[in-house]
């Protein structure tokens, strides 16, 4: 589990990030990011996804973490999604409220305070940035409709995880549909800023067998004698930073993925310059981090 840092080093960058770039209420539009799926290694070097948004700097999943990561500069997120009780997707990671929403206070009677045992309407009376900072109080868990229309306002891309598909029977046919009413499903959304993930392999099977135009990734480290069967259903393996050495991340480059491309390695959770470094040497095309400005200056040196 991530846990926000708290060094002198990351209120540092915090301070410049809200006083120079003037905050992080409102949407802006980014600079182009280093590269885009489909080329391995992006143009500059790995591509590099804001983690639930620069979430080393604001409140996680929020509206206020997007808007910083466009506000520094970077194009693509990531998010998580799930479902409330009364069928409204939303964009939070873990299955309970309690860490990152005041549920606790105000539904005290609820415990242990699961998502989909909440209205979208209870949901939206929760305050979801106080528990990281005072300056965020405030802030809303968004429903996923709210959440693309600010990516989408704010000239972003997506690495959108289905977070505990087995919790959510059919959460893979709504999401689509909701990202196909909002026009996320055209071809230039799904050729060039959209990814579909999740830990499932059956759930990205079914989003593989509903849309087999869209790229999809498998969050995991499978071994290399089963990636063949990955491969068949799937773009891109998603591994955390510990489990992967050079060689893993070769064998799946010398894989077409299920659109006859090269297979790629997006990995996560990469924080320091360091680690930055080693993963980049390793040759992943991607890196998933809660500090993407760390993680830019360490691989790409501007």
């Amino acid at each position: 589990m991530y846990v926000r840092p708290a060094t002198a080093a990351a209120a540092a960058i915090l301070g410049f990030a809200l006083t120079v770039l003037g905050g992080t209420a409102s949407p802006a539009a980014p600079a182009p990011g280093p590269g885009s799926p489909g080329a391995a290694g992006g143009v500059l070097g790995p591509v590099v996804y804001a983690h639930r948004g620069a979430s080393a700097y604001a409140p996680e999943n929020t509206l206020e973490a997007i808007d910083l990561a466009g506000r520094l500069g970077f194009d693509w997120v990531e998010n998580d999604v799930q479902r409330t009780r009364d069928g409204e997707l939303v964009v939070v990671h873990d299955d309970t409220l309690a860490r990152t929403t005041d549920a606790e206070q105000v539904f005290p009677g609820r415990s242990p305070w699961r998502v989909r045992d909440f209205t979208a309407a209870e949901i939206r009376r929760l305050d979801a940035g106080s528990w990281f900072a005072p300056r965020f109080a405030g802030a809303r868990v968004p429903t996923l409709r709210e959440y693309m229309e600010r990516v989408g306002q704010n000239r972003q891309k997506l690495l959108l995880e289905i977070k505990k598909p087995e919790l959510y029977p059919g959460i893979e046919e709504e999401t689509l549909e909701l990202l196909d009413e909002l026009g996320w499903l055209d071809r230039d959304h799904v050729a060039r800023r959209l990814v579909v993930q999740s830990f499932s392999a059956d759930s990205v099977k079914t989003v593989h067998g509903l849309r087999p135009d869209l790229v999809t990734a498998f969050l995991g480290t499978p071994a290399v004698a089963d990636l063949p069967r990955y491969a068949e259903f799937t773009d891109r393996i998603n591994p955390w930073h510990t489990t992967i050495s050079a060689d893993w991340v070769a064998a799946v480059h010398r894989l077409p993925g299920a659109h006859g491309r090269a297979m790629e390695v997006d990995t996560w959770i990469v924080d320091d310059a360091a680690t930055a470094r080693k993963v980049r040497d390793m040759g992943v095309d991607g890196i998933i981090t809660n500090a993407p400005d760390v993680v830019r200056n360490a691989v790409i040196g501007f």
